[in-house]
């Protein structure tokens, strides 16, 4: 299946329960949204269950404040054994301008479960565009760190990142 193929988009309005004394959304309520958005995405392109096993940084470029609509746009870069890697890209549109601005990126890795709560293997994907191609590519790097720093797999054992380090 194609990466494109796999896209999920949804919004959200910051509404006075999603915000701090700023008026500015919780971060929690926006990875919240984001970790929603992700399960989604393996639902609706694997027909099953999925849990969140990891969360790469999620960075705050600017302000998202209340009444400002945030739309996260979720699809598939690759699958591993038995995780996947979901990019998420966070777009919020000022409700007083109309302007809209990329305020946040992150990866999300998901395990897809079986009947029994199981891992299992995933469907494929295959990456077309220049994006997806890159994000692809990338993804066995960033699967290698975070093995890395959840003590799973050892730094010398790192193929792919070794090409960066030499």
């Amino acid at each position: 299946m194609d990466c494109s193929k796999t896209k999920i988009t949804i919004s959200e309005m910051v509404l006075p329960n999603h915000t701090n004394n700023l008026n500015t959304l919780f971060g929690g309520k926006l990875m919240y949204w984001m970790d929603m958005a992700a399960g989604i995405c393996v639902y609706k392109n694997t027909k099953k269950m999925s849990v969140t096993a990891s969360v790469d940084n999620i960075s705050f470029k600017s302000p998202v404040y209340k009444g400002d609509i945030v739309t996260i746009d979720a699809f598939i870069t690759r699958v591993f054994n038995t995780s996947m890697e979901i990019y998420l890209q966070a777009t919020t549109q000022n409700r007083k301008t109309g302007k809209s601005i990329i305020s946040n990126n992150a990866f999300f890795t998901f395990v897809t479960l079986d009947e029994k709560g199981k891992p299992v293997k995933s469907i494929e994907v295959v990456p077309k565009s220049d994006e997806e191609k890159k994000l692809y590519d990338g993804a066995l790097r960033r699967r290698q760190l975070r093995l890395i720093l959840a003590g799973k797999m050892k730094p010398e054992e790192a193929d792919e990142l070794k090409s960066i380090f030499d």
